[in-house]
């Protein structure tokens, strides 16, 4: 991907925030998924300067960039490779590729990191944050599988499943300061008469981790990271990375883009993917903001409590917070 968001959006002609979507009463439920044809379409197209997005709406798919704007895109022309998968789109005499910018980025990524992750490990133990000025609020992490028991973790951070590619965290858990705990509930327990849940992939994370982050990242996509200069929300306990899964399922919900992808899908106005991801994407926000959390502008399943700022920043690996819990 290798990109910064102005570079991204200037070339993605006509995307568009998500408030020029219309909005649909969630009374109504999420659209229907699109046609099987539809959904091979659907997908970013060219290089990160110059990107065609095809998406669908109302059952339709529909392209933006290169002067396209909501454009048929029964217009173009898909190429296919021998299994059906589409590869490219062709507009007027050029070809340009199907790419996942995405996965790009993290291939980089976890190469740089792939030959001593150890090392980066250790030099991130060894450093230390920043001095904070001013009276802070003392911590009071909660446990969020004790909030709701249909609060679900997928702790990617404990596993290899990551865009670094190797565990972060000694175990899986999830803490949140104890009013971003609270509002959680209540905006865990409003998804549920809809039929969702919450899976939560991260929340409270160590400051030496938001470091390691930061070196590993290349400089162009650092968008996507916190500066441990400063300090990240999750550092101090009111941040949480989570999505929706299906109560009666328990399988969880496509969204426009996967979790932790560094790419243009994970705007959280970004124009493509199906009229349903975009419906639950707007959905699981809706919710959250009621609740007092506010949506990160780089990334739709990253939200921010308002007490973020009365924290300071947190250092205990979850080790230590278990140990401390005993």
């Amino acid at each position: 991907m290798n990109t910064t968001r102005r570079e991204l959006l200037a070339g993605a002609a006509g995307v568009v925030s998500l408030a020029a979507w219309p909005a649909r009463s969630g009374s109504l439920g999420p659209p229907p998924a699109p046609s099987a044809e539809i959904a091979a379409q659907v997908g970013t197209y060219g290089t990160p300067q110059d990107i065609v997005i095809v998406y669908e709406a109302d059952g339709r798919a529909l392209a933006e960039g290169r002067g396209l704007k909501a454009a048929p895109a029964d217009r173009l022309a898909f190429e296919r490779d021998a299994q059906g998968a589409v590869t490219a789109v062709v507009i007027g005499s050029e070809r340009l590729a199907r790419r996942d910018f995405g996965a790009e980025t993290q291939a980089a990524i976890q190469a740089g990191v792939k030959a001593d992750p150890a090392r980066l490990r250790a030099q991130a133990l060894a450093a230390s944050p920043p001095l904070e000025a001013g009276p802070r609020r003392p911590a009071d992490l909660v446990d969020l599988t004790t909030v709701d028991p249909a609060i679900r973790l997928d702790i990617r951070y404990a596993t290899a499943n990551n865009f670094m590619g190797f565990p972060l965290y000694e175990r899986a858990a999830a803490y949140l300061q104890r009013p971003a705990a609270q509002a959680l509930g209540r905006a865990a327990a409003a998804l549920k008469a809809h039929g969702y849940g919450l899976l939560i992939h991260d929340a409270y994370r160590p400051w030496f981790v938001t470091k390691m982050f930061w070196e590993a990242t290349p400089a162009e996509a650092r968008v996507f990271v916190a500066d441990p200069a400063e300090g990240s929300r999750h550092n101090r306990g009111c941040a949480v990375d989570l999505t929706l899964y299906d109560l009666a399922s328990g399988e969880p919900l496509e969204m426009t883009g996967r979790y932790d992808e560094m790419s243009i899908r994970s705007y959280p106005d970004f124009v493509g993917g199906t009229s349903r991801q975009r419906w639950l994407r707007d959905l699981l926000r809706r919710e959250m903001e009621r609740q007092g959390f506010t949506v990160y502008p780089q990334e739709w399943w990253h939200f921010d409590y308002r007490d973020w700022p009365l924290y300071g920043i947190g250092t205990a690996t979850f080790t230590e917070l278990s140990n401390l819990r005993r």
